[in-house]
């Protein structure tokens, strides 16, 4: 298998040029989704999987599930910045540090959990916004140009996609 499809076993996120209610609700359903299909996939792996790389140079799936409580709490955060502010330039963070850090070699119950009570907060949140706010924007300060809101729901339903799909592929390559 290559590289480039062990990176992005899904594909890259390619926004739409237009962001249609349906989509976008799809997009927020998939999100709410997202712990309780994560969940029953990683709560049982041991530790010697856990801390197996999903791709050569990549994250154990220890720290994916880390990482992933991480950018939805950023993601979550966002939201509410491009909400309360004119267009806010957002603070960027250095992932592949974090996932360095040592509270990433804790279990992963409490960021599955964490994810759990993170989404039950963020999804009705999401679904309480109108399409008004949905195209309000931040600046992401790597980003050419802003992010709509509407757009970020998209990218953090491909999140969740892109990182599941790192550890089942992982898993599936493990069983052969």
């Amino acid at each position: 298998m290559e590289l480039r499809e062990l990176q992005y076993p899904i594909g890259e996120f390619v926004a739409p040029d237009v962001v249609s209610d349906e989509q976008l609700a799809a997009w927020i359903d998939e999100i709410e989704r997202f712990p309780s299909e994560l969940r029953p996939v990683v709560q049982d792996l041991p530790d010697d999987v856990l801390d197996t790389r999903y791709r050569p140079g990549g994250w154990t799936v220890r720290q994916v599930v880390h990482h992933l409580a991480d950018s939805h709490l950023n993601s979550y955060v966002r939201f509410k910045w491009a909400l309360t502010e004119d267009k806010p330039l957002i603070k960027a963070y250095f992932e592949e540090r974090w996932a360095e850090l040592p509270d990433y070699k804790r279990p992963v119950a409490s960021s599955l959990d964490f994810l759990d009570v993170l989404h039950a907060c963020w999804v009705p949140f999401l679904r309480s916004l109108n399409a008004e706010q949905f195209g309000r924007e931040f600046q992401h300060p790597d980003a050419d140009s802003p992010t709509k809101l509407s757009v970020n729901a998209g990218i953090y339903a491909w999140h969740g996609r892109h990182h599941l799909a790192h550890v089942t592929g992982l898993l599936s390559r493990l069983e052969r």
